[in-house]
């Protein structure tokens, strides 16, 4: 009887541990985070942004002169013009093209990863 209760003690302290142990790559990897794209020498800085839909993208206009980050083909989303100094932050929900209205030259792209089994929600 003794062999039993000691066993279940074990079981009850080591299954939740277990448990969280697996689940603990999908709850990190299913947070939020913030990418930072910067407005330098005329270009978006990187040019192509890897990201997880949810995730945040800070435009930072670190150049001379005005600033926009538009979306491409539906005009979906728009920064304010930013300024020199102005930053501008969106939560991404799928893949864009876009570009600066003022600069048309000036291109940019978000690309939404691909869910994988760590990154999708369990039912």
């Amino acid at each position: 009887m003794g062999r039993k209760l000691l066993t279940g003690m074990l079981l009850a302290v080591l299954c939740p541990f277990f448990y969280l142990q697996a689940f603990r790559g999908v709850s990190e990897n299913a947070r939020p985070k913030t990418h930072m794209v910067q407005i330098v020498r005329m270009q978006f800085i990187p040019a192509v942004l890897s990201v997880n839909k949810g995730d945040s993208v800070v435009f930072l206009n670190k150049d001379l002169v005005n600033h926009n980050a538009t979306e491409r083909t539906a005009g979906k989303w728009q920064s304010p013009t930013l300024r020199p100094g102005d930053s501008w932050r969106m939560v991404v929900t799928s893949s864009a093209d876009y570009y600066c209205t003022f600069h048309p030259g000036m291109k940019g792209k978000l690309e939404v990863a691909r869910a994988t089994a760590k990154t999708r929600k369990k039912k």
